[in-house]
């Protein structure tokens, strides 16, 4: 399988190593297409594939395309890509935003993916949400889906809509955690931890607590009441979350974000 990435950016890189980590494809079949001949040394210097700055060089030749670049350089990506995709290659888009019409009318391609990924795709424990055009083939959204799960896990959703859905969910996800993880930490620093304490306190709970989760068949609300006792100091933060009505906000701020993501795409 002939895979060719469009981009060098850190999205790239990381579908390059872990595919080639993977045994999905070999450097020989791997290419990657660059924009300035300093990023195609600098892709060079990987040594994942062969790297070129010529998309009538490598775009040709590719079974898979997948599009890793900034979604305000699409314009320009379509223009250079423009009359060179065949109708039997697969276009595989990472691009925030940028819908499956307005890749298919661009690129004057039928076979088209629309992913999201998220940032923890960088060590193997992403989370990645697709959709495809109907004419993808069930053996074609496999190959795409085993790419994909080298960088973590997968889902297929069936409407584009979804997409954009995931991306306030998983694609900004991690941030949210962030959030949460300095409040935490800003709570320790206050309370007379220094900030490497805090820090060890507060990433040691969440790693734990999202272990203890995935291993067992409870959800987070009979993991809350098994910590949260009666008159405890648990529920005690409970009533203040409630009273501060953090999960209202966090609700609202997902909503936020999937609206945010569906205005980009228009």
């Amino acid at each position: 399988m002939k895979i060719l990435i469009v981009g060098g950016g850190n999205m790239g890189l990381t579908y390059a190593r872990s595919f080639v980590r993977a045994h999905i494809t070999s450097r020989l079949d791997l290419r990657l297409l660059a924009r300035s001949p300093q990023r195609v040394a600098a892709l060079a210097a990987h040594e994942l594939g062969t790297v070129s700055g010529d998309p009538a060089q490598c775009v040709p030749g590719a079974d898979i395309i997948i599009l890793a670049v900034k979604p305000q350089d699409s314009p320009a990506l379509f223009e250079a890509m423009r009359g060179l995709v065949q109708p039997h290659q697969v276009v595989l888009s990472i691009m925030a935003g940028v819908r499956i019409a307005t890749l298919r009318d661009a690129l004057r391609t039928p076979k088209v993916i629309r992913a999201m990924p998220n940032l923890p795709a960088q060590i193997g424990m992403g989370m990645t949400a697709f959709t495809s055009t109907d004419e993808v083939t069930r053996a074609e959204l496999v190959q795409v889906q085993n790419l994909l799960s080298t960088t973590g896990k997968t889902v297929y959703v069936e409407e584009e809509s979804a997409i954009d859905a995931a991306t306030a969910i998983s694609g900004s996800g991690p941030a949210y955690v962030y959030y949460c993880m300095d409040a935490l930490m800003t709570a320790a620093t206050q309370m007379g931890f220094t900030p490497a304490e805090a820090e060890l306190l507060v990433s040691q709970t969440f790693r734990g607590a999202v272990e203890l989760y995935s291993q067992s068949g409870l959800s987070c609300t009979d993991w809350i009441a098994k910590v949260a006792s009666k008159g405890g100091t648990t529920e005690a933060a409970m009533h203040a979350f409630g009273a501060g009505q953090v999960r209202e906000g966090l609700v609202a701020g997902a909503a936020a974000a999937r609206d945010r993501a569906e205005e980009l795409g228009k």
